[in-house]
């Protein structure tokens, strides 16, 4: 079993992916949501990741497939 990380205080989805931290894939259910073309309002409480989700997106429409490969 191999040790990771945790990600505190980390919102860039490129570093967490690329230096190894511990990160709960959840990008299938994001790319449901851009599918949809719908607007979405982001009410999360503070610290609950809504900045590492746009940076996650942000990824996915720059084509950063490095970082995208097990959602790609």
């Amino acid at each position: 079993m191999s040790t990771k990380i945790y990600p505190i205080g980390i919102q860039n989805f490129e570093k967490i992916r690329n230096d190894g931290y511990l990160y709960i894939d959840k990008t299938a259910l994001m790319y449901q949501m851009v599918k949809t073309g719908s607007y979405y309002f982001l009410s999360r409480p503070r610290r609950f990741g809504k900045s590492l989700l746009i940076s996650t997106l942000e990824a996915y429409f720059q084509g950063k497939k490095n970082c995208l490969q097990d959602w790609l």
